[in-house]
Parts: structure tokens; C-alpha cells; sequence
């Protein structure tokens, strides 16, 4: 009866027959002598055949389990579960995106050579999840057969430097979950635990967040912070992008719009399309790891195993891409992304205007910058806390935020791809953070916001003019919106969004010991010679 409830709720077809069968504590060698726990879940009667494999650091127990390996074995796919290097009794120390492939391929082949396996490997999951499929499927031969990557991308270090600065409130939090996961009643909603959390975001310097967290020190947040200069090559092991075009595997992707890796996935599902490959991707209204996406996702990710390892190619008949198309409350589908548009300029006017028109001769606009009251951050795409669309008002009514904000619209306007902002920007110390988000205003006047991103100025790069006035190009997370007729289109700029990005000191100091910061003034022009604007896709059928 539980696992008709759990089909249900998936919005699944009720699996007939038997339980499947579970195997758990498999034992797989690694190249190094270390081994790795799994745990294998066979549909009832089944002697050999394909294995959908999923690699988690998170466990093996628990919903993931149900899931995960229960439902997709209730459904057809024999399935394993392996608690990376490191993890639940999986031997080696966990150093998060170090080893992935080399565990990664040794796993496969493993699989390959017992009795059950009948060659053909796929892999499922999302995020962590998804990593260790792209840590795989670009380098395994034979290849696998499918890859399912939910709210993921090839390569992390854009989320972990997003402009080239630190996502603090995510590596913080990420941090915290991992150092504590193994203990006894971590699973359990603790406020006092999600308090220290937060608290220690601010904690300087931001390498000792961990111990001012959990009470201990958590290896990936020394890594996150002490490699944070963007010519450092640390990471490269986890950068798999550059094989991303070179993949033959059929994929299949889901993602949401208020989602850490929204950016990147696209851009890996653009370069598979660009490649000649044919992908397909779900775009839904989600942060990460929302309750709300795991029944698209595991539609989508049982639909299209049972696909490639079991015959069944009714769930292959849709779009490339489907998308939903936020405060339309409609989805859309598309054969490529993005869906062709209409570039449209939303110039920042003087006294807080905007429009389509580049101004005439304009001053330009001051504010301050200060690293001992940083400017907060509200809603946006966050692990934990209040993620996506919240009120901005109270931020907006800081002196250390410009607004600009246009007439209210005539017509409904969908904005559809990828968003981006040019910002002339001057600023009396040159280490210094552009931070520009895009919001949308009601007729009431409320402001919430719908897409953002940031750039990190260092001396010399992007290099300024004869006035040190420095160009900014500032990109922001895709999106598809609809802002209706009467709202308003208003753009934000600041000089960072506190604690989601780690603070510009204003020193030139290495992020993981700065403590002293300086305030720093910032002009922003608008003029007709230096027009500052953002850019919209505006998507017309």
C-alpha cells in the first residue's frame, strides 16, 4: 500500500508483482584498494540485465532509497546505489569533486563484469548526483546508455565563483550539511542548527564559517575559500565542460529557474544542441532541490530509462525543451534554447527612470559601498533559507542601492533566454563587486525579484578608461516571465547582496583571510556615451 501511496504522489502508473529484491552493503573495488558500499534493488524475477547507476554522498537509506532505487526497481530498472568515496561507510576520505572519476569508471566497470549486469549502464540523479554522471559519461568506454541530470551542470566552480565571487551563502550552507550528515539526528528539522548556519555567513574570516557552524572545520569549505582567485587552477579535476560537446549519450535534463545551476545546465544543454546532439530539458518555477520538482524529475528520469533500457518510448514523444513560463502559469515547448527573440535595451535614466530611449547628458549616479554593513541579499536562487521571488522593499530603500524604474506596461511582455547588463561604473577602490538584478513591480508596488547576477571588478580587468570608468558586463541567470500589463520593469545595482555573495572588502585581500574592509564609492553613468542598460530576450510568436 506505501509504495502505491509513493506512485501516486509521483504521479506514477501503480507497479504490479512482487517487491524488488535488495542487496545492500556490496562491496566494489577502487583502483587505490579502497571500497565503496552499494546497494542493489533487482525488479522480482530478474537474473541479469541493465543497471541504472546513482552515486551519492548523501546516503543510501531513507528517501533517497525509496526514491530513487525502490521506485525505479517497483517500475522495471535494477538499480544500484553507492555512497561515494568517503561516505556511509564507503572507505577513503570524502574530498568532494576530487575523485568522482576514477570511482566513477571503476564502479562501471565493475558492474560490467558480475552475473546481473548485462553491459548496459545508465546513470540518474540531481545535483551531487548529477556531478558524478558528468565525472563519468563523457570519458566511460563503452558508453552508458543514458544520462538523467537533474539541477546539475558539467562544471561547479561557475556556481561556486558566480562573477568570480563567492556564493557564501550556499558554500556555507553546503558545508554545514555535509560535516554534519553522518550524525545521529542530522535528517531531523533542527531551527537552532539552520540559525547558527546563518549566523555564521558573516563570521570573518569566512574560512573559519565552518567551525562557527558546526563546531568543527569542513575540508570543502577550506578548499571553496582558499581557492577562490579566479587563475587558480584547483578545481580543474571537477570541470567537465570541455567534453560536453564530444558526448554521444542520449540526455535528459530538468532544471528550475530559481535554481543554483540554472545558467550552466543550459549552457550544457546549448552545447549539446550546438553539437549535433539531441537533448531534451524540463525548465519548471523551482529553487533546488524543492519538494515540488521531484515528481517532474522522477517522471521524467524513470520515463526516459525505461526508454533506452527497457523499450518503452512513449515518454520520448515531447519537445526538446519544455519550459514554464512564470506568472502565465503555462508551459511552452520549444524544439531549441534559446527560442528566437527580440533583443530589447532597458537604458538606466537619470533621477531613476527607465526606458528603451538612451539618454541625453546626464550625472552620473553615487552611492557607498560599505563591507562593515553589507548590503543585503533577499530571495533569489539559494540551498537553503527563502529562496526565489520574495518583497525587495526594504532593500530597495537602502541608500546603497540604485533603482531604476520604468512606465507601467500597455501589453503583457515575455521575456524568454538569457539576460545580461552593461553597467559604466566607476569606483574609488578598484576591487569592487556589480552586482544588478531585474524586478518586477505590481500595480500595488510591490518589487520582487525575478532574475540577478554579479561581476567582480580587480585592478586592471575589465580594463577602465582614461576616466576610470570601467565597463561592466554583467550576466544574469536565464529566465522565462511574463510581466504583465501594469506592472513595471525595475533594475537594481549594487555594490554586492550579502551573505549570498561574500562581502568585497575593498582591500585586494585573498577572500578566505580577509577581516578589515574599506568603504567604496561607486558612480554609475547613464548617459548617451556610456548608456548603462540591461538586455532582454523579448520573446514575440
Amino acid at each position: 500500500m506505501l509504495n502505491r501511496i509513493v506512485d501516486r504522489v509521483l504521479g506514477l502508473p501503480a507497479a504490479e508483482g512482487p517487491a524488488p529484491a535488495a542487496a545492500e552493503g556490496l562491496r566494489v573495488p577502487m583502483q587505490d584498494g579502497a571500497h565503496l558500499l552499494a546497494d542493489r534493488y533487482t525488479p522480482a524475477g530478474l537474473t541479469t540485465g541493465p543497471v541504472v547507476l546513482i552515486r551519492t554522498p548523501y546516503g543510501r537509506t531513507g528517501p533517497l532509497a525509496k526514491l530513487f532505487g525502490e521506485t525505479f526497481a517497483r517500475h522495471g530498472l535494477q538499480t544500484v546505489l553507492q555512497s561515494t568515496r568517503g561516505t556511509f561507510g564507503s572507505e577513503g576520505e570524502f574530498r568532494p569533486f576530487h575523485t568522482e572519476r576514477e570511482d566513477g569508471i571503476a564502479t562501471a566497470e565493475w558492474l560490467r563484469a558480475q552475473p546481473w549486469c548485462d553491459g548496459r549502464i545508465a546513470m540518474a540523479g540531481a545535483s551531487y548526483l548529477g556531478h558524478t554522471q558528468w565525472a563519468v559519461g563523457p570519458y566511460l568506454d563503452p558508453p552508458l546508455e543514458a544520462m538523467c541530470l537533474g539541477i546539475t551542470a558539467s562544471e561547479f566552480v561557475s556556481t561556486f565563483y558566480p562573477g568570480g565571487v563567492l556564493a557564501a551563502d550556499n558554500m556555507v550552507s553546503w558545508s554545514s550539511l555535509i560535516g554534519k550528515q553522518e550524525e545521529r539526528f542530522a535528517a531531523l528539522p533542527n531551527p537552532l542548527q539552520t540559525r547558527r548556519t546563518r549566523n555564521a555567513m558573516a563570521y570573518l574570516p569566512i574560512a573559519g564559517a565552518d567551525v562557527a557552524a558546526i563546531g568543527k572545520p569542513v575540508r570543502f569549505l577550506q578548499d571553496v575559500t582558499e581557492h577562490a582567485d579566479p587563475d587558480d587552477d584547483f578545481w580543474r579535476m571537477s570541470d567537465h565542460s570541455a567534453e560536453v560537446a564530444k558526448l554521444d549519450v542520449p540526455v535528459s535534463m530538468v532544471t528550475g529557474w530559481y535554481d543554483l545551476f540554472i545558467r550552466a545546465q543550459l549552457r550544457d544543454f546549448r552545447t549539446l544542441q550546438d553539437a549535433g546532439r539531441s537533448p531534451r530539458i524540463t525548465v519548471g518555477p523551482w529553487s533546488h532541490g524543492e519538494p515540488a520538482s521531484f515528481r517532474t524529475l522522477i517522471q521524467d528520469q524513470l520515463g526516459f530509462l525505461r526508454a533506452h533500457l527497457a523499450g518503452d518510448r512513449t515518454q520520448l514523444q515531447r519537445s526538446p525543451v519544455r519550459i514554464f513560463l512564470q506568472r502565465a502559469s503555462t508551459w511552452l515547448d520549444f524544439d531549441q534554447w534559446p527560442p528566437a527573440s527580440e533583443p530589447t535595451h532597458a537604458h538606466l535614466r537619470p533621477v531613476g527612470g527607465l526606458g528603451e530611449t538612451v539618454p541625453g547628458e546626464a550625472l552620473p549616479t553615487p552611492f557607498t559601498y560599505d563591507p562593515a554593513d553589507p548590503t543585503p541579499a533577499v530571495g533569489g536562487p539559494l540551498l537553503t533559507g527563502k529562496s526565489k521571488q520574495r518583497d525587495n522593499s526594504e532593500i530597495e530603500a537602502r541608500d546603497d542601492v540604485l533603482v531604476f524604474t520604468g512606465e507601467p506596461l500597455a501589453h503583457d511582455v515575455d521575456v524568454i533566454g538569457d539576460v545580461s547588463a552593461t553597467v559604466f561604473v566607476r569606483t574609488e577602490l578598484p576591487d569592487a563587486d556589480v552586482y544588478v538584478r531585474l524586478c518586477d513591480v505590481d500595480p500595488g508596488g510591490i518589487s520582487r525579484n525575478v532574475t540577478d547576477g554579479i561581476l567582480r571588478l580587480r585592478p586592471g580587468v575589465p580594463e577602465a578608461g582614461a576616466d576610470a570608468v570601467v565597463r561592466a558586463e554583467v550576466e544574469l541567470d536565464p529566465t522565462a516571465y511574463r510581466f504583465r500589463r501594469g506592472h513595471r520593469l525595475r533594475v537594481q545595482v549594487a555594490g554586492g547582496a550579502f551573505p549570498r555573495f561574500a562581502r568585497n572588502h575593498g582591500t585586494g585581500e585573498r577572500v578566505s583571510s580577509a577581516v578589515r574592509g574599506a568603504p567604496n564609492r561607486f558612480e554609475v553613468f547613464h548617459d548617451e556615451t556610456r548608456p548603462s542598460r540591461v538586455t532582454l530576450p523579448v520573446f514575440t510568436r
